[in-house]
């Protein structure tokens, strides 16, 4: 066990895997000889030589080469600064990546790992703190995980480059220098997919990923001073997602709430809502959908404070899917 805080523990995962698998190569914008924008990649360069190495502001070169290079033989892990960035590069993402092992017949593959982060943060403006998550969910052929804890930070990232498909790694810059945590290095690779009860409840469950997952548990305790016990479900892995795992936990609770950060119209809280519809699970209350509205994040913060999901609205919200005053 090691006291890492979530940004150290994907540097510590990705020191881990350039030991361990040759054929990696960490490359992005920054991530080289400055470390990364977030510190996140310090150390590689000086330990790894040219394994590790800085690119031209170009997101659509740093994908294509590395859809070449994972086909090839290699196991590239990018780097796109922001998540915003990586629309630059949608055809290489999701007309080639996501296409190599369907159009080859399963002759080729892409075992390549892109690492970004989304959300806000202060002064991120309206180019900065898109969560896109939903837009890659909806291409066959991606994985796409969203770690919330330094141990899944650390465990997600091994996983995602030890598996043969192209995986979308989302971080979140609110969490790299967040309270350090033990956490286990250098345990077997875990598996990829499912679900944790992060809080047992039997009055509602509360499904959620990634940043956000820090604001529903402390929602959660807010809830159980009213009398209203919050399961909180949370999906580290939205592709694959672990269905049966959440319809179970609504079968108890039978009221269910989706929180997430990006903005609600189309976001993957419908998906979530429509799974569990499917499944017939009979609700006592219509399900609820938190997240942001729909309009751009303002780069003033206490503008943009009042659109993200906090605490207190998830509280008041699931207070009120609840039926207890």
């Amino acid at each position: 066990m090691r006291e890492l805080s979530y940004g150290e523990a994907v540097n510590a995962a990705l020191h881990r895997l350039m030991d361990e698998l040759p054929q990696t190569l960490v490359y992005g914008e920054d991530v080289g000889v400055p470390g990364g924008v977030f510190g996140v990649t310090r150390g590689l360069r000086k330990r790894f030589g040219e394994r590790a190495f800085d690119t031209p502001i170009s997101e659509s070169a740093i994908l294509g080469s590395a859809v070449g290079a994972a086909m090839m033989g290699r196991r590239p892990i990018v780097e796109i600064m922001w998540a915003d960035f990586s629309l630059v590069a949608l055809d290489q993402i999701v007309n080639q990546a996501a296409n190599v092992r369907y159009v080859s017949g399963g002759r080729l593959r892409a075992p390549l790992t892109i690492r970004t982060q989304q959300g806000n943060a202060p002064g991120a403006c309206a180019q900065h703190s898109q969560c896109l998550e939903a837009l890659f969910l909806h291409v066959p052929g991606l994985r796409v995980c969203m770690p919330s804890t330094p141990q899944d930070a650390y465990d997600l990232l091994v996983t995602a480059v030890h598996c043969d498909d192209p995986v979308l790694v989302v971080e979140n810059r609110t969490l790299y220098f967040g309270a350090k945590e033990p956490v286990a290095v250098d345990g077997p690779v875990q598996p990829m997919g499912g679900a944790r009860t992060r809080r047992a409840g039997s009055d509602v469950t509360v499904v959620t990923w990634g940043a956000m997952t820090h604001r529903v548990l402390e929602a959660a305790r807010a809830l159980a001073g009213h009398g209203i016990e919050a399961e909180v479900v949370e999906t580290p892995w939205l592709n694959p997602f672990d269905t049966e795992a959440v319809v179970a936990s609504v079968e108890r609770t039978r009221r269910l709430a989706v929180v997430h950060e990006a903005n609600v119209t189309g976001g993957f809280g419908a998906e979530v809502v429509a799974r569990v519809a499917g499944a017939g699970v009979p609700l006592l209350a219509p399900p609820i959908r938190i997240g942001a509205p729909d309009v751009r994040i303002p780069a003033a913060p206490v503008l943009a404070q009042a659109l993200v999901p906090d605490a207190a609205r998830i509280t008041e919200e699931v207070r009120h899917l609840s039926g207890k005053p």
